[in-house]
């Protein structure tokens, strides 16, 4: 017979599971499916949506609040840092999910780690690289973190009631529901989550913008988002392929895709192509892979060697390439069969009041203004009853105050001290809380001086609470409270766009396979804008050339079929094209109209061409009516995206007189309606990197006059040339003599030759 336990014995796991009886436990049992996903199914989707993989309008999913502010409670905000470790140990009281998910939910967060535009984590240590797939963080035992200084912005006033607080999942300490974030950080920072039949993938936008377009939408409910916030911007920088009509679909339902591609670098003494780039969509590992996949199946033949030199600098991809292959061409193959152009997919999913919605930005900025203006209504509303209670116990000591020696009497005459207070009370005639007070006061503050300033105090209090109450009563007043919040955070933590926007009618497009065949040719620009291309073998076979009446050509410039060209509009524009974009041609015809060929603006006409070599050498001359010369590299108009339109291409500060192509320096004839000429060096002027430059003064005018005409210097053209030469600028040029009067009858020039 067995013996029985002891009371002290704990019964065994064998004894409780014999005297358990578990309904229909190992039994197999009929369920309609409708019934399965309704009671298993269901509360598991809903946790997963409402709890875990969605953001709220706050921007943050609930791990990094958890997290976050289980670093604001250990004062990670105003102190030192400190081991990973310990953070992720602290947190596990909010978060019971693990060590790992916590402590990776931080590396995300971090500075180190790259993969937020607004990071909230001074890290130290290895956090790893969003954009690579090998580097690896390293444990939290080696690393250190604190919150960064953006976080200020995250938790101001959270202890003001500004927000909800609930308990923990073993309620053992309250956390909050949402921050009360000073700025729009849910579309600050990119988030993505995969729920349970739903998705959220929000992109980043440059938070100066953003504050700013959120001001101009508190102001004006009609603002146009777009006109102030252009595009989303990445930490990792890249180029934005910007399509207009795509990008407001973007804005307006919150779906959509974005275009992002890898920046380059072309080294020519190294003949390689560095890449510090890439769209925030893909890895340099996953890059290198796909090139040399490319290059083992033959398709890629102008690669010799790539390789991963990204160091503490940052990201670099090298590219070497083979003799004679040219580095643009040569992208735009890679971009097109690589992911060095990649699409980041917008679906702004967010919990709003607890429900999932898929908001445009506009009504995503709405909803943030609405949230942040709850929580300044809470905070006012908090400093007024502090306000008011104050202001109660001042009141109460204001009486006392009248009659001090009458507290102090009643106070010795009373025999019980629990009857100091009720005697207090009806000897002046305040309540308990008010005489609790007083009773509190020390003897050293029975003075003048504290009594003045308490009565000081009931004065600005009372100011205080009309000037709180005058607010919460003005929405005018609310806004300009969160007007003012926004401009702060706009003058501290604003920084420069990281990712350029490029237009996509700005891109040509390439054949990879078409080989253009090169020949000598000879171009005709005429001053209506007509462009002619004519080879060798039909100039030779041509007569006379055909042109509109009234119009007549200005520029015969000897090239090939692949030459480069930049077409100089009235409208301070440039246009690239290359000679092959325009059909041989005779000449007896009229040729193609360039501002129509080029699909100029309206009432935009090209008034210049000039070739543009590869490297970029030669400058180009504009003088401007004001008396004013510039001198602008050609380098500046090479670009190593290919765009067929820059804006800005000179300066509109005054009308141009004339542009002017040179390979080196020469000697410049400028004449002005006053009929003085000026002769000079064009070394005499420094040449400068800024297209729209508005140059150094090179003829002093008088009121009235302007540059009408320039041109380069024909020896003999004057009989004296030191009577207009000059070796330093600005002059004042000098008046024709007879005998070159007499020379000029017999010449005509052109303001726009070459």
């Amino acid at each position: 017979m067995a013996k029985k336990k002891k009371n002290s014995e704990k019964p065994s796991e064998a004894d409780i599971l014999k005297n358990t009886y578990i309904a229909s436990a190992g039994e197999i049992m009929e369920q309609s499916i409708v019934d399965t996903l309704e009671i298993n199914y269901m509360p598991y989707a809903m946790s997963v949506i409402l709890s875990r993989a969605i953001p709220e309008i706050d921007g943050f999913k609930p791990s990094h609040r958890k997290l976050l502010y289980t670093m604001y409670k250990m004062n990670l905000l105003t102190s030192g840092r400190t081991k990973s470790a310990n953070i992720v140990g602290q947190t596990m009281r909010l978060n019971p999910h693990g060590d790992a998910s916590i402590y990776e939910t931080m590396v995300r967060l971090s500075r180190g780690n790259e993969a937020l535009l607004n990071p909230y984590v001074d890290s130290k240590g290895n956090f790893g690289k969003a954009y690579s797939r090998d580097m690896h963080y390293a444990a939290a035992r080696y690393t250190e973190a604190k919150l960064d200084v953006i976080c200020n912005e995250l938790f101001r006033d959270i202890d003001k009631d500004t927000t909800d607080f609930v308990d923990n999942y073993d309620s053992t300490m309250k956390e909050p529901v949402l921050l009360p974030v000073t700025f729009p950080s849910i579309l600050a920072n990119v988030s993505l989550g995969i729920a349970v039949g739903m998705a959220s993938s929000i992109c980043s936008f440059n938070l100066r913008e953003l504050c700013q377009t959120t001001i101009e939408l508190i102001k004006n409910r009609e603002h146009n988002v777009i006109e102030t916030l252009p595009a989303p911007d990445f930490i990792g920088g890249g180029i934005i392929l910007y399509d207009r009509q795509q990008m407001e679909e973007i804005y307006n339902t919150g779906r959509g895709s974005i275009k992002v591609r890898a920046k380059y670098s072309y080294d020519k003494s190294a003949n390689c192509i560095d890449i510090k780039q890439i769209p925030p969509t893909t890895t340099a590992e996953v890059i290198i892979d796909k090139i040399i996949e490319r290059i083992k199946s033959g398709s890629l033949r102008e690669i010799s060697d790539i390789r991963d030199e990204t160091d503490k600098k940052g990201l670099k991809i090298t590219i070497d390439l083979k003799r004679g292959t040219d580095p643009d061409k040569l992208m735009q193959k890679l971009y097109k069969s690589t992911p060095l152009e990649d699409s980041f997919s917008c679906n702004f999913n967010v919990l709003i009041d607890g429900y999932p919605r898929v908001l445009g930005v506009k009504e995503l900025l709405i909803e943030w203004i609405r949230f942040r203006g709850r929580c300044i209504f809470r905070r006012i509303n908090f400093d007024l009853n502090k306000a008011k209670d104050r202001l109660h116990l001042l009141k109460g000591l204001e009486k006392i105050l009248l009659d001090i020696d009458k507290a102090i009497k009643i106070i010795r005459n009373t025999e019980e001290e629990s009857e100091v207070v009720p005697n207090l009370m009806v000897g002046f005639g305040i309540d308990k809380i008010q005489a609790e007070y007083v009773a509190e006061i020390k003897l050293r503050h029975l003075n003048r001086e504290h009594i003045l300033k308490r009565l000081k105090d009931i004065e600005n209090l009372t100011k205080q609470i009309a000037d709180m109450e005058d607010t919460l009563s003005s929405k005018a007043k609310m806004r300009k409270v969160i007007i003012g919040e926004l401009e702060q955070v706009i003058s501290k933590y604003s920084t420069e766009r990281k990712s350029e926007i490029l237009e996509i009618s700005n891109i040509e497009s390439e054949n990879e396979s078409e080989d253009i065949p090169d020949y000598p040719v000879t171009l005709f620009f005429t001053r209506d804008g007509y462009f002619k291309k004519i080879t060798a073998q039909s100039l030779r076979m041509s007569g006379e050339q055909k042109l509109k009446e009234n119009d007549r050509i200005t520029q015969v410039i000897e090239a090939s079929n692949n030459t480069s060209l930049l077409f100089f509009t009235d409208k301070c524009q440039v246009y690239k094209a290359k000679a092959n974009d325009f059909p041989d041609t005779k000449a007896s015809v009229l040729g193609e109209f360039v501002a129509s060929k080029l699909e100029m603006e309206p009432e935009e006409n090209a008034v210049y061409v000039s070739t543009l070599s590869d490297d970029g050498k030669g400058s180009m001359l504009f003088f401007f009516e004001n008396g004013k010369v510039a001198k602008v590299s050609l380098a500046s108009y090479l670009t190593k995206t290919n765009r067929k339109k820059l804006i800005k291409a000179y300066s509109d500060k005054s009308p141009l007189a004339a542009i002017i192509k040179i390979e080196d320096d020469v000697d410049i004839v400028v004449e002005t309606t006053a009929g003085r000429y000026l002769l000079f060096n064009t070394s005499i002027v420094a040449e400068k990197t800024t297209k729209d430059t508005i140059g150094v003064a090179c003829f002093t005018l008088k009121k009235g006059n302007r540059i009408s005409n320039v041109r380069l210097h024909k020896p003999g053209e004057f009989v004296k040339d030191s009577r207009y030469k000059t070796k330093s600028l600005p002059s004042t040029g000098a008046l024709l003599s007879t005998e070159d009067a007499a020379l000029k009858n017999n010449m005509t020039f052109e303001g726009f030759d070459e």
